[in-house]
């Protein structure tokens, strides 16, 4: 079957490195959704707080809601994707994730069996009380939280077999840089939004928009993830499907054809005969994770995205805006603040794209541990010296957010994403990223808790004690990558 008229055509007879950029900006665009749904909660939070007044427990909950649907997600991603293709389960991922924006927005106010059962649900396993709307919300999440699952597995995974080996490491990293784009954009709507939200109720009347952008103003912060989320629907259906994986089913004209227009009919010629050859030397069974020539592969896939978020950085995503309240500031201004710690975030990726197909992933991964292990052991001191209402505390986040960005953040997803083997790769990669949400979760969940239990300093320390362990971890284990063929990967491997 052929791949539908695309608006990103290229020239044919030779590669173009514009058709493939915009490519994988499409595929990228599920982390633009992925950064904005981790970044809308954290400003949604002080309404959500305020109105239902949630209880530290009730408010882990909510947050990381999200991160349990992930794991759902990611669970079953690796198998669609292997058996149904990439494309079609990015699709997927894009039907869910407008559910989570209008689902989010338009939670009922009233009891009903969208929330009853979530409700009764969290009254028995903790004890907990929670409003229809905050069940509703839940329950958005959840379902939601399937699609950044899928998509937070498939877009790199779909990125990586698409791109030639020169282009790879940065084209991967498009998508952190889309994360931390729509974490951006999350805190500049936000903060427009909390700034207009006064004036809502004088402009759309009193009912219901007029509720959902004035005194429910956490509604309208959901409900604009509907934009990028239909864009992203749209401009799936006219990207080509992964040429390895029509290999392996047998198209090989197709995706040769595919390699072609992103690389050139020389280096797609040479790229076929490479995966042929991959392929058939691959049994394609899970159980080979296991085997001997896999299990440090297997070891990196599950303990380099782990680190990546026990290092804390969700507490400073998820819960961004208490933090700055705590070191002074009132609620408009921590989400102003938010917005300088995204365009950190947004500028500190770039920083990885120009970078890592040019210095390679090592060198930035150990910078950034230790730059992120440095900042967190001294937010940890500034809390136990009394100083947690400094400035410095904010200068700190950033500085964090700044090693993060042009190291863990963009090249787990690269490493991930290379080192497995193609017949695999999908259910591989996808037991990776199960880790990585494990992770995320352990932190989203416990972060509020520790605050009010174990203190700040101590909270802040406990993070900065993963930085040793993954910076001798990174040195030891895991491989330069840049500059080689999925397929040269898999060889070096195989000897």
């Amino acid at each position: 079957m052929a791949e539908p008229s695309s608006p990103f055509s290229s020239p044919a007879g030779r590669g173009s490195v514009a058709y493939l950029t915009l490519v994988c900006l499409v595929a990228a665009l599920s982390g633009l959704l992925f950064g904005f749904d981790t970044g809308v909660i954290s400003g949604a939070m002080g309404w959500l707080r305020d109105q239902f007044h949630l209880s530290e427990e009730l408010e882990g909950i909510t947050v990381t809601a999200v991160l349990i649907g992930c794991l759902l997600g990611v669970s079953i991603a690796g198998t669609l994707s292997d058996h149904f293709g990439r494309k079609i389960t990015l699709l997927l991922s894009a039907v869910l994730f407008l559910f989570l924006a209008v689902g989010a927005a338009m939670t009922p106010q009233s009891a009903s069996w969208y929330t009853e059962g979530t409700a009764a649900l969290l009254r028995r396993m903790f004890g907990l009380e929670a409003s229809p709307e905050i069940a509703g919300l839940i329950n958005a999440r959840l379902v939601g939280g399937m699609g950044i699952g899928v998509a937070s597995m498939l877009a790199p995974l779909y990125i990586a077999e698409i791109s030639p080996p020169h282009l790879r490491g940065r084209l991967i990293a498009l998508y952190q840089w889309a994360i931390t784009l729509g974490i951006l954009v999350t805190y500049f709507s936000n903060a427009i939004l909390a700034g207009l939200a006064p004036q809502a109720a004088e402009w759309l009347g009193e009912g219901y928009w007029g509720r959902m952008f004035g005194p429910e103003v956490w509604r309208g912060m959901f409900l604009v993830g509907v934009v990028p989320a239909a864009v992203f629907l749209t401009l799936l259906l006219f990207v080509p499907e992964s040429p390895r994986w029509l290999t392996q089913q047998g198209e090989e004209a197709r995706a040769e054809a595919i390699l072609a227009r992103v690389a050139g009919p020389a280096q797609a010629a040479r790229e076929m005969a490479e995966i042929r050859e991959t392929i058939a030397q691959e049994s394609g069974s899970l159980g080979q994770l296991f085997h001997r020539g896999m299990r440090v592969r297997l070891a990196i896939g599950l303990l380099l995205p782990f680190f990546s978020q026990i290092v804390g950085i969700n507490a400073i995503i998820y819960y961004g805006p208490r933090i700055i309240e705590a070191a002074g500031y009132g609620r408009h201004d921590a989400l102003e603040t938010q917005v300088f710690f995204g365009l950190v975030n947004v500028v500190f990726t770039l920083v990885a794209i120009w970078k890592v197909d040019q210095l390679g992933r090592r060198p930035l991964l150990l910078a950034g541990i230790a730059g992120t292990g440095l900042a967190m052991a001294l937010c940890g001191l500034l809390f136990y010296l009394g100083m947690g209402k400094s400035p410095l505390l904010v200068a700190l986040c950033a500085a964090y957010l700044a090693c993060f960005s042009f190291s863990y953040g963009p090249v787990c997803w690269i490493i991930v994403s290379e080192i497995f083997p193609t017949r695999i790769r999908g259910r591989a990669v996808a037991i990776s990223i199960f880790s990585l949400w494990t992770g995320c979760i352990l932190v989203s969940l416990t972060f509020p808790w520790l605050l009010k239990h174990v203190e700040p300093a101590k909270t802040f320390w406990l993070y900065a004690l993963t930085g040793p362990v993954a910076f001798l971890f990174v040195y030891f284990f895991v491989p330069e990558t840049k500059g080689r063929t999925l397929e040269q990967i898999e060889t070096r491997w195989m000897h």
